[in-house]
């Protein structure tokens, strides 16, 4: 019986949330597997329903061989997941996002295992164009279409969510693979100026964790192998972002990779899923300023 789910970047900011998520939503035992490279011990959930084991997505084959007939779905979160940082780290981020996804896209293939694909909100800017802007983009780019052409041609069964610039409790703070809110609260936090890219105006959409664990949770059950743009629909400066936290700004150097829109280009997570962001990004900063 396939009563395993597996989570791959289960150590992970989005990862570990998924599965505190999954643990109130079903009975099913999970595993995490994840070499933490941005994973944290500290994000482990203790639960006999939770098996953590620390390795990498190429040799999925062989760290899962005995759970493979008893695994129903695998959420791959467990990839290199920054654009500017992807340029200084593009071994590690083809390693990660090439070679290990082309091993869990197989896994699942070969063992009959619906797959749901962590995308990138930031390969949809500028008409599609923006795929190509960094090895990341471009890296998550050519996993869609091999997921896809796994459909076609050995019929894997997915799904495909987009992240949109995801925020929230126990976000990546201090580390250079940290996503712009947990910069601005590390800085906030130390007092110092925030730093926003120039020239400031650049758009995004920012969606809570727990509305993204809650699409991902709603893609599984209610999909049907498409889309889904797990976003809010609101976009915000990033100038405009770093002024809610009332600190003083200052603007750094422009950098490779950098887009200027976020997009949504469908509106399957509401007509298929019945999803809907709740939580706003003005709010969230609002409490955060009110505790800290």
């Amino acid at each position: 019986m396939k009563n395993i789910i597996l989570v791959t970047g289960g150590a992970g900011f989005i990862g570990s949330n998924l599965i505190n998520y999954l643990l109130k939503k079903t009975n099913n035992k999970i595993i995490s597997l994840d070499n933490y490279f941005t994973g944290s011990k500290k994000n482990h959930i203790i639960n006999n329903r939770v098996k953590y084991i620390n390795g990498d997505n190429q040799k999925i084959s062989i760290l899962l061989n005995k759970y493979k007939s008893t695994i129903k779905v695998i959420y791959h979160f467990g990839e290199f997941s920054r654009i500017y940082q992807s340029f200084f780290m593009f071994k590690k981020c083809i390693d990660y996002n090439l070679k290990g996804s082309f091993e869990v896209i197989t896994f699942a293939s070969l063992n009959d295992i619906k797959i749901i694909y962590s995308a990138s909100s930031s390969m949809l800017g500028n008409r599609g164009k923006d795929e190509n802007l960094s090895p990341y983009s471009w890296s998550k780019s050519k996993n869609i279409e091999l997921i896809q052409n796994f459909n076609s041609w050995f019929g894997l069964r997915y799904e495909i969510v987009f992240f949109y610039n995801v925020y929230g409790p126990g976000q990546i703070k201090k580390s250079k693979m940290s996503a712009v809110i947990g910069i601005f609260e590390d800085l906030y936090d130390q007092k110092k100026p925030l730093t926003v890219v120039k020239p400031g105006t650049q758009k995004r959409d920012f969606t809570h964790i727990d509305d993204i664990v809650r699409g991902c949770y709603l893609a599984w059950k209610k999909g049907n192998q498409s889309k889904y743009m797990l976003g809010t629909k609101k976009q915000y400066r990033l100038i405009d972002i770093a002024k809610m936290f009332k600190r003083p700004i200052k603007l750094i150097p422009l950098r490779k990779g950098e887009r200027f829109k976020s997009s949504i280009t469908n509106n399957n997570a509401f007509n298929q899923l019945n999803y809907k962001a709740t939580i706003n990004i003005k709010d969230y900063i609002k409490n955060y300023i009110k505790k800290n």
